[in-house]
């Protein structure tokens, strides 16, 4: 890997935040694979249910997905729209085959993600939502990264490697192949170093995320800076309309009641500060 690599490495999570937050989702997914025991038990595919998928009568994600994407989320994030889940319970007899797919310990990972996941509108093009289910049914062997985005895989390989990462014959692999490959290749750096490479692998790869965020990436760090920002900002702005307030009290042109009623709003209703900011000024002018 490149010197750098090891460098920020020591560096990471110093405070334990983000160790913390995977090894409370490990111990859920725990609680997933005995909710579900699919791997152990194919045949309990079956007992899945429509409302397991999607609760039609509220329109609320049902128990299944609201795992996948909600209690296992440090684990891998999923952007996902509810007519997704609509059309895999109106399709449950090939959600389930894919299933069987997904758990069967024969399938390489690359047949998992190359089934024919398409065949539900919303699961194919670089099928993250399938990336995601198989990483969480096969954890135990090792082979998968939850990183669902091939582009990601390839940014990272292509940032932390040494040397050049793609064979020739890269372009012409399947989805399946690529996500294999790039798997394989992230799990050999991660142990090509002494730190790294006693790390879990989610943690590894929030690792990467937060060290080398891809170009359309906000990290916790940065995220942390702008809401810092926006407060601050927002600090600000109360601070010169208080100002306004209290010089248009002064001047006798607003009650000491009206102030504090512009003051609440202000802090009630953010969609309406530049409107009552605007109406102050103009009455500031008369």
């Amino acid at each position: 890997m490149q010197p750098d690599v090891e460098e920020k490495a020591r560096i990471f999570d110093r405070d334990g935040t983000i160790k913390s937050e995977v090894n409370e989702a490990l111990a859920k997914l725990k609680i997933f694979e005995a909710k579900y025991p699919f791997v152990e038990n194919p045949e309990s595919v079956e007992t899945l249910k429509p409302q397991d998928i999607f609760k039609s009568d509220s329109g609320e994600i049902g128990d299944f997905f609201h795992w996948i994407e909600y209690y296992l989320k440090p684990l891998g994030h999923l952007t996902v729209y509810s007519n997704v889940y609509r059309r895999i319970r109106s399709r449950l007899d090939v959600f389930k085959e894919l299933l069987y797919v997904v758990v069967d310990k024969k399938k390489s990972l690359a047949e998992k993600v190359d089934a024919p996941w398409k065949e539900i509108a919303g699961l194919g093009g670089d099928s993250h939502i399938a990336k995601k289910i198989i990483f969480c049914f096969n954890y135990e062997t090792g082979l998968v990264v939850p990183i669902f985005s091939t582009t990601h895989l390839e940014f990272f390989l292509e940032t932390i490697l040494e040397e050049q990462a793609f064979p020739v014959n890269y372009g012409t692999m399947s989805l399946g192949e690529k996500y294999e490959f790039l798997s394989d290749k992230l799990l050999e750096a991660k142990q090509s170093s002494r730190l790294t490479d006693s790390w879990e692998i989610t943690y590894f790869c929030r690792f990467l995320y937060e060290s080398y965020p891809p170009p359309t990436i906000v990290t916790q760090a940065q995220r942390k800076r702008l809401q810092a920002q926006e407060i601050l900002e927002q600090q600000r702005q109360f601070r010169e309309f208080m100002l306004l307030l209290n010089e248009l009290r002064r001047k006798g042109q607003i009650s000491a009641e009206e102030l504090r009623d512009y003051s609440q709003r202000w802090r009630n209703n953010p969609q309406d500060r530049k409107n009552m900011t605007q109406q102050l000024l103009f009455l500031q002018t008369r």
